[in-house]
């Protein structure tokens, strides 16, 4: 099956970085959007939680929340992974669109779930929809920002992810208390609804995919032949404790510092700081990367989210320095696992970088499920506090090592079109 015919491809050359008229606008508004929307998901299990637990909502228990947190990263891996080579066949914007449509119509049921069960199975099914967005959104502005700007573009479009997590800390602490738990799917899923026919409207196809296309057909296995298998092992395991790392504090950290003596609304709030964090590092680490490399900036800010995380197992009593550390660590943190991805952009060629990405953050999002879970089973055992921090830190030392193994830039053998810089 050939690739389908491109819907408003832009005319500029993308390997120029020139996203600056106003046509080419549009896409980096709807990717932003698109990974706000991953964001808010990322975030609003973790704001419901302590109500859910705290009220037995549904039948809720303490070790069914876990499940419920897992199960529904479940989906995201398994759509995460099957999305990269329907998206490197059939293009990145009826994949886009399509992932929205699905979880975000999923997302709203969840608020009328009848039972548990049910609401597992929704957040299962939501989780499919919502996994095959994040990397086909990377592929796309990969693609569109072109070689000397990509990672700038692919950390500002993930400013997105954190300023949905923003407000949705912020969301959660006036609309729980006084409408319910509910109001926060129901927020998430009509976000989603409202985006879907501005990007049908709106979003082109991506240029570089179109032009790839016409040269030859996708081999997803690529992706683990030859040199790019150490390549992509390497950008695995960083991909994996990156996101055991996001998950893990977002879905946790308010209960893990309700442990270690803060109050509940100190929590949350402290979810909100870690997160503005987030969107600070973001800026700063797009531009070093374009400017010093991607590999030495991720091995940086990996080292010094492992110091911040190991700070943090010690108890604060002054609410600044708490404060302060929090931002520092959401600073390093999730900007670290925004690098992975625009290194796993560097490194392959356009044929397969949708299959790529879609394999890195597949693999990641199996961290993103052990995140919770040892979180869920610290908390359950009682000693989340001090040792959650220690178990993080342990984390974003393996991606360190891990990102030592692969080279800096594409193997000489991929070929022209895998050489980007």
């Amino acid at each position: 099956m050939s690739a389908p015919a491109p819907t408003g491809t832009p005319r500029t050359d993308t390997a120029t970085g020139a996203a600056g008229s106003s046509a080419n606008r549009w896409p980096v508004l709807l990717c932003w959007l698109a990974v706000a929307l991953d964001g808010y998901d990322l975030v609003v299990l973790g704001a419901v939680i302590p109500t859910l637990d705290k009220t037995g909502a549904l039948g809720f228990t303490a070790a069914s929340l876990t499940t419920a947190a897992t199960i529904g990263l479940v989906g995201v891996g398994i759509g995460a992974v099957a999305i990269g080579p329907l998206a490197d066949r059939f293009g990145r914007r009826i994949t886009l669109i399509s992932s929205i449509l699905l979880f975000s119509l999923l997302t709203l049921a969840i608020a009328a779930a009848p039972s548990m069960e049910v609401f597992i199975a929704l957040r299962f099914l939501a989780g499919l929809g919502l996994g095959a967005c994040l990397p086909t959104a990377l592929a796309f502005m990969s693609e569109h920002a072109g070689d000397r700007r990509s990672g700038s573009a692919m950390t500002r479009m993930m400013t997105g992810y954190h300023v949905g997590a923003v407000l949705t800390a912020l969301l959660a602490l006036w609309a729980i208390p006084r409408l319910g738990w509910e109001a926060m799917f129901v927020v998430g899923g009509l976000a989603g609804l409202a985006v879907v026919p501005l990007m049908w409207a709106k979003l082109p196809e991506s240029h570089a995919f179109v032009a790839a296309s016409k040269v030859e057909r996708a081999r997803p296995v690529e992706v683990v032949r030859g040199r790019f298998l150490l390549i992509s092992l390497g950008l695995w395991v960083a991909s994996f404790m990156g996101l055991l790392l996001v998950y893990g504090l977002n879905t946790w950290l308010p209960k893990i510092m309700s442990e270690a003596g803060y109050s509940l609304e100190g929590g949350i709030g402290l979810l909100l700081t870690l997160n503005v964090g987030a969107v600070i590092g973001l800026y700063a680490a797009g531009r070093i990367a374009d400017a010093r490399g991607n590999k030495s900036t991720v091995l940086l800010w990996f080292a010094v989210a492992g110091v911040m995380l190991a700070l943090l197992s010690i108890r604060i009593d002054s609410t600044v320095v708490v404060y302060a550390a929090v931002l520092l660590t959401g600073v390093f943190v999730f900007s670290a696992q925004v690098l992975v991805y625009a290194f796993v952009g560097h490194l392959y060629p356009a044929r397969v970088r949708g299959t790529a990405l879609g394999m890195a953050a597949g693999v990641g999002r199996v961290g993103a499920i052990v995140g919770p879970s040892l979180g869920g089973a610290l908390v359950t055992a009682g000693i989340a506090y001090p040792w959650g921090f220690y178990a993080f830190t342990v984390a974003a030392a393996l991606a360190f090592l891990a990102l030592l193994t692969v080279p800096a830039h594409a193997p000489a053998d991929a070929g022209s079109s895998a050489s980007r810089g």
